[in-house]
């Protein structure tokens, strides 16, 4: 019979005071999620190619009512803040610098896989919607196709749709912003 094991969950608070302390540095690829301090994925080039890519096309196209964030962190709650590779954000004219955005400043949350699709989904896709981030995009480079979930209740995305080459999608709360599978896939 396996005992349960106790262990502390990190608020962002502690995550913070850890950093101010030097225990972690900001060279070190980590985000809480859920209270777990967890390592990222190192990003390869092809990867980093692809986030700057969806970064020039979401500027080029978003206008001055949001903010495309690049790998910076956003606060879910007490216990996680992930930093996606690309987040909309409602447009503010201070640009953030107190706070973290959170759930009511998310439009949407693009997390771009290579190798961490698996990762995403199971890891944090359920602290998105628990979080009731009303729409995440992974965008799956190995299978070459967009996941789609929106509409959190419960911590399960109601709504689900993979995005393939050839066709288009929107964010649903910038329907007017229509894109290319193609552009976003590379």
């Amino acid at each position: 019979m396996a005992l349960p094991v106790p262990h502390h969950r990190f608020t962002v608070a502690e995550y913070h005071q850890m950093a101010e302390a030097g225990i972690l540095e900001e060279q070190d690829r980590v985000e809480l999620i859920n209270g777990e301090i967890i390592e990222m994925s190192p990003i390869n080039p092809f990867h980093a190619g692809v986030v700057d890519r969806l970064n020039k096309l979401f500027n080029r196209k978003v206008g001055a009512s949001v903010i495309v964030r690049v790998q910076n962190p956003i606060h879910l709650d007490d216990h996680s803040e992930p930093q996606p590779d690309i987040v909309l954000v409602r447009a503010r004219d201070d640009f953030y610098p107190k706070s973290h955005p959170t759930v009511n400043d998310i439009l949407l949350v693009v997390e771009v896989a290579e190798s961490s699709a698996m990762r995403d989904r199971i890891i944090k896709m359920p602290a998105y919607a628990n979080a009731l981030i009303p729409e995440l995009w992974i965008v799956d480079l190995k299978q070459g196709v967009i996941e789609v979930y929106a509409d959190p209740v419960g911590g399960v995305y109601q709504y689900v749709r993979k995005v393939k080459r050839g066709e288009k999608l929107s964010p649903r709360a910038l329907p007017k912003l229509v894109l290319k599978a193609n552009d976003l896939l590379g």
